[in-house]
């Protein structure tokens, strides 16, 4: 008997629009930010959420700007592409932290053009074109005390 994924939401197709705008905004958020990528992630259909350690919160402005940017690359029909690392050679270019020490000797890299790289097990569109709509920021907030910045989003439905 083949054991099942341990997360079967990441399989879901249907969040594959949402899942893939949020490596955007996390790899640029980070960025950004110069820390982590998000330590949580909470992907659904209507709005999502990331959670990253940082030693401060993101400006109106700079909220605005990633908004903006994200819909800029959204625009572009950038492919989404995989490629397949030996473990050791993904563990020198990318964060394995959130990777299970039982996930195998092998790591797919999900690639947004050049905007964003890192390994994930998840479901993904093919192509950006496929994410129909806006993607919006809903609320941020920063608790300073742990140093946790939340960002809440969605992807708004097309304009006609």
């Amino acid at each position: 008997m083949n054991p099942q994924p341990t997360n079967i939401k990441f399989q879901d197709a249907s969040l594959a629009p949402m899942h893939t705008a949020e490596h955007l905004l996390n790899g640029i958020v980070s960025r950004k930010l110069g820390c982590a990528r998000a330590f949580t992630t909470h992907i659904e259909k209507k709005k999502s959420k990331i959670d990253l350690k940082c030693s401060r919160a993101l400006t109106e402005t700079e909220l605005k700007e990633t908004e903006e940017e994200i819909n800029r690359i959204l625009s572009e029909n950038i492919a989404v592409t995989e490629e397949f690392l030996p473990r050791s050679a993904a563990a020198e270019r990318y964060d394995l932290g959130r990777l299970p020490e039982d996930a195998g000797d092998t790591v797919r890299i999900v690639h947004i053009g050049t905007y964003d790289a890192c390994p994930c097990i998840g479901c993904h569109v093919r192509h950006l074109r496929e994410i129909e709509g806006r993607f919006k920021i809903v609320s941020s907030d920063y608790n300073a005390e742990s140093g946790v910045l939340r960002i809440r989003f969605k992807i708004t439905a097309a304009q006609l």
